[in-house]
Order: structure tokens, then C-alpha cells, then sequence
């Protein structure tokens, strides 16, 4: 075979590679999401507390989070097309047992199980990159991180079953379109010896990464631009029907309209990244990301004025439309947020690119997992539905200054390294 037959050949194999684990980590977002609509019948027949319902809502996501770095290892290892194989299928008996579930802690311990399926990012985004040329892994990691538009197809398919079958019907269906993924991912990829970590490389070595300030660094951002996807797309649903009194299929689908492009634009996000670079993307997600939450903070007010001719009543808060438009801007900065942050990855651990894409998965997980919960338990204590996003709009300022003493001011201003004044 000739050089360019060759090439050829494994560009045809790079673009099937993208295409079909793009499709796998659709499904398993999806399945990994599948408590942000489910989750409110649950709730209803369970009766359960805000801080429940975040609790119901994360617990899948922590199982995800957590086996993100061992999934990246496994990754470089065995190569990422038996990795996700394997874990794709061993997530469909726990989805068709949720079916079953009656009890507050069956939900939980089944939904542990369930959120293997999270797990699916580390595995895909080094076997995707690891596909293309350095210049181009940020479009495909980009097109492969779109996936996480399943949030969204979650919130089209969903509400329609609940309605039409009731909420045990979707678990089952959601089984059955996994396993038919995993057989087509199966069929459809390749595998590359090339791709895996040499043999010497051991597992403390790779762990060494965590040590790292710069990964702590991504860790922080992803936690945002990650973590504050996947809680949003758990809570949004439900936010709508509390807030605005909508049905569960209309509340549905305006999530969506923060779901879908915060995936879909991703690949987006890949290409801006690639153009102008990790660092000013990020730099400017996290502004829009500090706007966006500023004004999604700010909760119904009703207050009363004393004016000249006796007193007057008004009222400040967000109706629906603008709530809707603000959560659809956020949806996008974030999207082009999640590519960016994995620019940072591939243009500076390209050797490690499996354990260190691990070990800020799990960071944005976690995120994920965490902040449904305290969304909660904030409802709880303060009776404010909006105080979820003067949470994120906290760790936001938190990314924007460290971000700011790290990259943007990169001139010392005092010390013996400071440039001489000139006069």
C-alpha cells in the first residue's frame, strides 16, 4: 500500500472513529442525564425535599466522575475502542433495573451503577484525538464532546415517555437504544497499538499529574464550564415548573434551549480554540459565564415605594423569555468553554493526554455532582430558587481571578524581575 492509499485509509478510519464515538457518548449523556426529567415524577410519588430530589438528580453523576481517571488510564492502556466497548455494555442491566426501583435508596444505589455511563468522556476524547493531527484535535475532540447535546435529546425524548408510558418506560427504552450503540461502536472503530501508553509507564507515574498547578488550574475551569452544565441540565426542568408553572414537556423543552447548544456548539468551541487558542476562549467564556449569572441571580422581587401621592408597588425579576435567552447565551460560552479547556490539555500533555483528560473529567463531574445538591439544600434554607445561580456565579469569580494572576498578568510588577520604567 502506498503512503498516500495509507493515509487515506486512516483518515477514513479517523472520520468513522469521530462519527461513532460521538454517537456512543450522545447516548451515554442521554442515559447519565436521565434523572433531570424522570427525577420529578420520582419525586412526586417519593415526596421528597429539594435536597433530595439534587441528591437523586447527582448520583449518577458522581460514579461518572469518579471512574473518569481510572477510565483515561485504562484508556492508554487497552485503547479506547474496548474500554468504551466494555463500558457501555456493562451500564445496561443497571438502566433496565431502574424500571423496577420503589425506594428512595433503590433510586440511589441503581443510579450509582447507572453512572458508569459518565464515564464514557475519558475514554473517547483521548481515542478521538489521538485520530488526527495536533492541529486539528481541538475540532474533533470539539465534535466529540458535542455529545453532550444528549442532555438535550434527553429532554425531547423523556417528558414524551413520561407522558405517554410513565417514567419507568424510559429506563427500559434507554437500555435498549444503549446496547444497540455499543454493538454498532463495536462494528463501526478501530483500534491503533500506536495510540496506547508503552507498558513501562506506570500507574503512580501517570497519577503524578495531579501534583500538577496547571491541571489543578483546568480542573477549576472545567468544574465550571462542565459541572455547571451537567447540574443546570439536571435542575432546569424542574426550575421551570417551580418558577414559571410550566408542564413538564414545555419546561422540557426551554432546557433545551440551554441543553442543546451548550453540546452541539462544542465542536464549535473546537475550532475557535485551534484558531485563536485555549487561552483567549476561556478568557472570554468565563466573562460572558460572570454577565449571564449575574442577571440569572437576581430573584423575583416585589417591593413597595412611598412616592408623593402614597405608595407604589413594582416588580423586578425575570420572566420567562428573558430567563429562556439568557440560559440559551450561557448554554453556548459554555459549550465553547468545555473545547477550550481541552485545548489547554492537548497542546500541553499530548504524551497524557488519556490521564489528564481523567483527572479533569472527574473535577467537572464532580462539579456536576456536587452542585445539584447544594442547588438544593440552598432552596431549603433560603426558599430562593435563583440562589443556584448566585452559587455558580461565586465560582465563577473564582476562575476569572485565578485566571487573571496566572495568565493574563504575565508582567511582574514589582520584584527583581520588573522591567525597567521608561521616562
Amino acid at each position: 500500500m502506498s503512503s498516500v492509499d495509507f493515509e487515506g485509509a486512516r483518515a477514513r478510519q479517523g472520520l468513522s472513529v469521530l462519527i461513532f464515538s460521538t454517537l456512543a457518548f450522545t447516548v451515554c449523556f442521554m442515559v447519565w442525564m436521565m434523572f433531570g426529567v424522570i427525577g420529578i415524577p420520582i419525586r412526586k410519588s417519593l415526596d421528597l425535599n429539594a435536597t433530595q430530589f439534587g441528591l437523586l438528580t447527582a448520583t449518577p453523576v458522581l460514579t461518572g466522575s469518579l471512574i473518569r481517571v481510572p477510565l483515561g488510564i485504562w484508556t492508554d492502556r487497552y485503547g479506547g475502542r474496548v474500554v468504551m466497548t466494555v463500558l457501555m455494555a456493562a451500564t445496561v442491566p443497571a438502566i433496565w433495573l431502574m424500571a423496577y426501583a420503589t425506594q428512595f435508596w433503590q433510586f440511589l444505589v441503581i443510579g450509582l451503577f447507572v453512572g458508569l455511563a459518565g464515564g464514557s468522556f475519558s475514554v473517547g476524547t483521548p481515542y478521538v484525538a489521538r485520530w488526527f493531527p495536533r492541529n486539528r484535535q481541538g475540532f474533533a475532540m470539539g465534535v466529540f464532546g458535542a455529545g453532550n447535546s444528549g442532555a438535550a435529546v434527553n429532554k425531547f425524548v423523556a417528558p414524551a415517555l413520561v407522558v405517554a408510558f410513565g417514567w419507568a418506560m424510559v429506563p427500559q427504552v434507554y437500555a435498549v437504544i444503549l446496547l444497540l450503540t455499543t454493538v454498532l461502536f463495536w462494528m463501526f472503530t478501530y483500534s491503533d497499538p500506536a495510540h496506547r501508553v508503552p507498558s513501562h509507564v506506570r500507574l503512580a507515574d501517570q497519577l503524578k499529574m495531579l501534583k500538577d498547578p496547571r491541571v489543578l488550574k483546568y480542573c477549576q475551569y472545567y468544574s465550571i464550564v462542565f459541572g455547571g452544565y451537567v447540574a443546570l441540565s439536571l435542575w432546569m426542568v424542574q426550575y421551570y415548573v417551580g418558577e414559571y408553572g410550566m408542564d413538564i414537556r414545555v419546561a422540557a423543552l426551554l432546557a433545551a434551549c440551554f441543553s442543546l447548544p451548550g453540546g452541539v456548539l462544542r465542536a464549535a468551541g473546537g475550532w475557535l480554540s485551534d484558531k485563536y487558542g485555549a487561552h483567549s476562549v476561556t478568557w472570554w467564556v468565563m466573562w460572558v459565564s460572570w454577565i449571564c449569572l449575574f442577571l440569572l441571580s437576581y430573584p423575583q422581587t416585589q417591593f413597595t415605594v412611598t412616592t408623593i401621592e402614597g405608595t407604589r408597588s413594582f416588580h423586578i425579576g425575570l420572566n420567562v423569555y428573558a430567563f429562556t435567552l439568557l440560559m440559551f447565551v450561557l448554554g453556548v460560552a459554555w459549550a465553547f468553554g468545555k473545547a477550550s479547556v481541552f485545548k489547554y490539555i492537548s497542546d500541553e500533555y499530548a504524551a497524557d493526554i488519556g490521564t489528564v483528560s481523567g483527572i479533569v473529567g472527574l473535577a467537572g463531574g464532580l462539579g456536576g455532582f456536587v452542585l445539584p445538591i447544594l442547588f438544593g439544600a440552598l432552596v431549603d434554607l433560603t426558599g430562593v430558587r435563583s440562589s443556584a445561580f448566585m452559587l455558580m456565579y461565586g465560582v465563577v469569580w473564582v476562575s476569572l481571578i485565578w485566571m487573571y494572576f496566572t495568565e493574563v498578568r504575565r508582567t511582574e510588577l514589582m520584584g527583581p524581575h520588573t522591567a525597567p520604567a521608561r521616562g
